[in-house]
């Protein structure tokens, strides 16, 4: 079995792969205080309830925005699961020609969206990443990765506005009833949620411009979900796509 780990900003989300099935998703709270023993002892208690001994796991594939969390995660895999992962990062093969201005700035966990969408939904394609920045990723019609655009994700535009706004407060961010509300809880959920809609449409309509009209549209992320629901511009939705994209990845570069 191979065991990917996505380590982001917010979330560490790991999976295992027996061949090409994901058998299991987990998702753990980003914290770069841990140590790797603790980190350890998530994942080996999240396995064993998963019903997965960790002699199981052959193989390790990680990709990171989180620096300080690389060599935490190697001493899990290696000291834990006894295996070495391999680290998604320039002068890995992805089979992804990166056409961006500086190809070593695009992250990892975004090339490893691009591969999974290419893979299966063909190009053009578009991944909307709904997650803690809402990210646009391009591929165009010949499969080159293109580039994309950053935006603050739903969390942040929602944690600024209680923060910097004396009156209002944190609210959960769910589809509200309608789209003018009629209380403050209703008109932020309202500002934030369809806002965040409006987006991802306008920024899906100015992206087909530039690919085509036929591009495919992925949304993944924590999100995805809850945005997917209230717009025809998303075609997909695959929250597993990153964990995906790392197994695709892995098999590139088998010994």
């Amino acid at each position: 079995m191979l065991l990917a780990l996505d380590i982001g900003n917010t979330n560490v989300t790991a999976g295992v792969f027996e061949d090409a099935r994901l058998r299991r998703t987990w998702r753990l709270a980003t914290d770069v205080r841990r140590e790797a023993d603790e980190y350890a002892g998530l994942l080996l208690t999240l396995l064993q309830h998963g019903g997965i001994a960790p002699g199981e796991i052959k193989a390790a594939v990680m990709c990171s925005v989180v620096p300080d969390l690389e060599p935490v995660f190697e001493t899990v895999c290696r000291s834990y699961l006894g295996v070495r992962p391999l680290l998604v990062d320039v002068g890995v093969r992805t089979g992804l020609r990166v056409l961006y201005d500086a190809p070593r700035d695009v992250g990892p966990d975004r090339v490893a969206d691009a591969v999974a969408a290419l893979h299966l939904y063909g190009a053009p394609v578009i991944i909307v990443d709904l997650g803690t920045a809402t990210v646009f990723d391009a591929v165009n019609r010949d499969g080159d990765y293109v580039g994309g655009a950053i935006a603050p994700g739903l969390g942040i535009a929602a944690e600024a506005l209680f923060q910097r706004a004396a009156r209002l407060y944190r609210v959960e961010l769910t589809r509200p009833r309608a789209v003018i509300g009629r209380n403050t809880v209703a008109a932020m959920q309202s500002g934030i949620v369809y806002g965040y809609v409006a987006l991802v449409e306008g920024m899906v309509a100015r992206f087909r411009e530039e690919l085509g009209a036929d591009a495919k549209v992925v949304a993944t992320g924590g999100y995805a979900h809850l945005i997917a629901a209230e717009t025809r511009a998303i075609d997909h939705v695959n929250p597993d796509l990153t964990l995906v994209g790392l197994r695709l990845i892995y098999e590139m570069n088998r010994d």
